[in-house]
Order: C-alpha cells, then sequence, then structure tokens
C-alpha cells in the first residue's frame, strides 16, 4: 500500500523518507515502461524491481515505526509541567513543598532532564507555598505519571520546642504537555495580565514586563510564566499549562463518575487523593495505593525513588499497612 506522501513531507521526521520513496516510484515506473517497450529486458527488470521493492518496504517499517513512537509520545509525552504546592502545616508544609521538589529534581538530573522553574512562590522560611517546573526528556510522563495527589509528611519540626511530632501535607501535580489537544479555548473567556519578572537574569529581567498570568474565567484558573526571555514566549508557555490544567480538571471529572472502581486502580490523576506517607521518626515511607513501604528517607529526598517509581509502576500490592 502506497503511504500518504503528501501527508508524511509536512512531518520533519518523515519528509526524507517520502522523497526517497516518491523518488523509488519514479523509477519503478521507468523500468515498467522499458519492459512494454522492449520485452527482452523482463529478465534484467525483474530483478531491478525486486531490489526497488526490497528498498520501498524498508521505508514502509522505518515509517510505521516513526508513527508508532509518535503515538506513544502523544499518550506519553516527553515534556510535563510538575507543580508542588503547600498543604496543611503552615511553614512546616512549605518546607515539605520545597524538599519534594528537591526531590524530584534530583531524580530528573538522574535521568538527565532538563528542568526549569516556571514560577514560584516562596515564604519567609525558604519553602514552598507552591512552584511549577517543565521537566523534558525520554519518559518523563510515563515515569512520573503517577505522582499526582496529596504527600503527608509526618516528622518532629525544627521549630517544636516539646518534641511533638506534626502532621503536614503538600500536592503534586503531574501536567502532560500534550502536542495535540482537543481543548480550544475562548480568547474572550481569557484574561492576560504582564508583570516584571523577578529574580537573576540580567537587567532586561526587572525592567520588562516579560512575565505573563493567564486567568480562564470560566473555571477560574490562572497560570503564571516567567521561564522565557520574552514576553510572547512566556504566553504561548503559560497558554500550553492552562490547557494541561484544564484538561487535569476534566480527567478528575470524569475519573470520579467512576468513584467505585478508584480503590482498585492505580494513580487516578486526582490531586486531593492521598497517596503517600513520608514518617521521619520511622525512617519510613509509605505509598497506600500498593501498600508498600521503604526505609531510608534522606536517600529518598535525595532523589533515589527508583524502587517506588518501578513498583507503582507495576503495580504490585504489598502487605504494607495503611497508615492514618
Amino acid at each position: 500500500m502506497i503511504p500518504d506522501l503528501e501527508q508524511l513531507k509536512k512531518d520533519h521526521k518523515t519528509s526524507y523518507f517520502a522523497e526517497e520513496y516518491e523518488r523509488l516510484l519514479g523509477e519503478e515506473k521507468k523500468v515498467n515502461e522499458m519492459v512494454a517497450q522492449d520485452e527482452s529486458l523482463r529478465e534484467l527488470a525483474e530483478e531491478e524491481l525486486q531490489n526497488i521493492k526490497f528498498q520501498k518496504d524498508a521505508i514502509e517499517r522505518q515509517v510505521e515505526e516513526i508513527k508508532k513512537s509518535e503515538k506513544e509520545e502523544e499518550e506519553f509525552p516527553n515534556e510535563i509541567i510538575l507543580e508542588v504546592r503547600a498543604g496543611a502545616g503552615g511553614d512546616e508544609a512549605s518546607l515539605f513543598a520545597w524538599e519534594l521538589a528537591h526531590m524530584y529534581e534530583k531524580f530528573a538530573e538522574m535521568h538527565k532532564w532538563s528542568w526549569t522553574l516556571t514560577d514560584d512562590s516562596s515564604n519567609e522560611v525558604g519553602g514552598y507555598k507552591e512552584a511549577s517546573f517543565e521537566v523534558r526528556g525520554k519518559d518523563v510522563y510515563k515515569i512520573l505519571r503517577f505522582e499526582t495527589g496529596v504527600h503527608r509528611v509526618q516528622r518532629i519540626p525544627a521549630t517544636e520546642k516539646n518534641g511533638r511530632i506534626h502532621t503536614s501535607t503538600a500536592s503534586v501535580a503531574v501536567l502532560p504537555l500534550r502536542k495535540k489537544t482537543k481543548i480550544v479555548l475562548n480568547p474572550a473567556d481569557i484574561e492576560i495580565e504582564y508583570s516584571r519578572s523577578g529574580g537573576a537574569g540580567g537587567q532586561n529581567v526587572n525592567k520588562v514586563e516579560t512575565a505573563v498570568r493567564l486567568i480562564h474565567k470560566p473555571t477560574g484558573m490562572s497560570v503564571r510564566c516567567t521561564t522565557e526571555r520574552k514576553q510572547l514566549g512566556n504566553r504561548e508557555k503559560a497558554m500550553e499549562i492552562l490547557i494541561a490544567k484544564i484538561q487535569m480538571q476534566r480527567d478528575e471529572e470524569e475519573a470520579s463518575k467512576y468513584s467505585a472502581d478508584r480503590k482498585n486502580q492505580i494513580g487516578t490523576n486526582d490531586r486531593s487523593e492521598k497517596i503517600r506517607t513520608y514518617n521521619f521518626p520511622q525512617d519510613r515511607v509509605t505509598d497506600h495505593r500498593i501498600k508498600q513501604s521503604w526505609s531510608n528517607i534522606p536517600s529518598i529526598m535525595d532523589g533515589n525513588i527508583n524502587k517506588i517509581i518501578e513498583a507503582l509502576s507495576s503495580g504490585v500490592v504489598g502487605e504494607a499497612d495503611d497508615e492514618e
């Protein structure tokens, strides 16, 4: 079956193969015309046609592999926005949110993924009220997709004088940035605000209003982006993130319709679901969805979460008790 060459030419990954396939079709036509004019050349022509067919088949297989890879990348994109947000627990919750971000950043370094802060809101103790990061790399969404949810920490804060264990929370959201999306936003529903980007980055950063904040009026969702040096770049990136957040909200609403089955699922993309507890006094991290626990919290908080990620990917249910 002859591929849709015009469509393949539009994709930079397949344009070369489309042109090569087109060239082979031309050669094939010339050989057939030559045989039609001189039947004595058929035996020689058959060998040439067989060689052309071999090359065409090879191109078709390569194109199929590329399409398969693109389809998988669409399902599991290699670019995400990872958000952390402090929950209950005041300053301790914000410090925990910072530690979670640090944990994922170190994990990203181990996988040689790029890690870029897109926006953050810090407090006086150095913790994150909320922060978002753009993470790019092979299989990033496939690997981190089960991290969405509420993470809980149990420990004695540095400021606690009576040695009491406090419980705080922070939420994590993993938003895939897909190249194709069904969501179309009405420009009239979006309010745009411009401001100066704070922090390091040269004189231009603080003098020009390059930071962009988008507010989606129907949902009340807002996104702020300061990554790019130019206003247009930040606006485009903010729009990508806003679409991803709206898509996640719709996915959560869809998942809630089937809440009866949720206890049998790992990762429902719900940011309100308590998924993991980090118990420092007992040196134990427990994932409540698969009922498994791991020790050595310092190592885990330094990005060594491969065992947790692998266990979630395999979906094996252990014997650990859920903590309350």
